[in-house]
């Protein structure tokens, strides 16, 4: 049997090359031309799909920038370099494009493969964070339209104010959260009008219990002269009690005024 012993040794190079060596699918950046490669635009990129032929890719992309012809390649390579954000240092990706022997592009590849997610449009913004509810302001009655002077008896005409409360609780009134907080002026000492304050608070608890708000819906405070409105230089005793008279008042908080 003759044996040639050439065409082993040929088929052995070429089976050992094979073996020991892979190619890289990608050619080396530095050559790529121009130099450095190109900051491609994202939005034409990310039209790029399998299925276009060569000439609607230069028109995205620009020319291949590997010395590829034009035509009767199956490969074109790019450098491409992007930014994260205005200012930072750019990152660099090669792209390639597979076509067919029609020059139509069947697939592509990215070197390293995370550039690919570079083509993911940024995630939108979360929405803004809703306005905190707004703070309801009060209801403020003024003690004299409730009570008599240095008195914690509702008068009828104080009754009649409260019924208006009621009223506009309406079908809410047995949910109802409320803070009955009396206030006085400064007249008196401070312990006087602590429990005058008080008491005045109290009175108007119970009207509003009488009238079908649940008792355990509402509070009584009693704040004496503290947080007053106005601020009267001493006088008359009769003009300093006029002058204060926006001091003497009743707050509900929970209720619209």
């Amino acid at each position: 049997m003759n044996i040639n012993w050439t065409g082993l040794a040929v088929l052995a190079l070429l089976t050992g090359c094979g073996a020991g060596q892979v190619r890289d699918a990608f050619p080396d950046p530095a050559k790529a031309y121009p130099a450095g490669g190109t900051y491609v635009n994202l939005d034409n990129l990310r039209q790029y799909a399998p299925g276009m032929n060569k000439r609607q890719i230069q028109q995205l992309l620009g020319t291949p920038q590997f010395n590829e012809g034009l035509w009767g390649v199956r490969e074109w390579n790019y450098v491409f370099n992007f930014r994260r954000s205005v200012g930072a240092a750019p990152v660099q990706c090669q792209f390639q494009v597979q076509f067919d022997g029609n020059g139509i592009a069947t697939g592509q590849a990215w070197k390293p493969a995370s550039c690919a997610a570079l083509l993911e449009p940024a995630p939108a913004p979360p929405p803004p964070a809703p306005p905190p509810p707004a703070v309801q302001a009060p209801l403020r009655i003024s003690a004299d339209a409730l009570f008599a002077f240095d008195s914690a008896e509702l008068s009828a005409a104080g009754r009649t104010r409260l019924d208006e409360v009621v009223r506009s609780l309406g079908s809410n009134a047995a949910q109802a959260n409320l803070v009955v907080v009396g206030y006085t002026d400064r007249i008196g000492s401070d312990s006087y009008n602590q429990g005058l304050s008080q008491r005045r608070a109290e009175s108007v608890r119970a009207y509003l219990v009488s009238q079908g708000v649940p008792a355990g819906a509402i509070r009584a405070e009693g704040r004496g002269s503290s947080d007053p409105l106005v601020d009267c230089a001493d006088g008359a005793r009769g003009q300093l009690v006029a002058c204060l008279a926006p001091n003497r008042r009743v707050e509900i908080a929970g209720i619209s005024g």
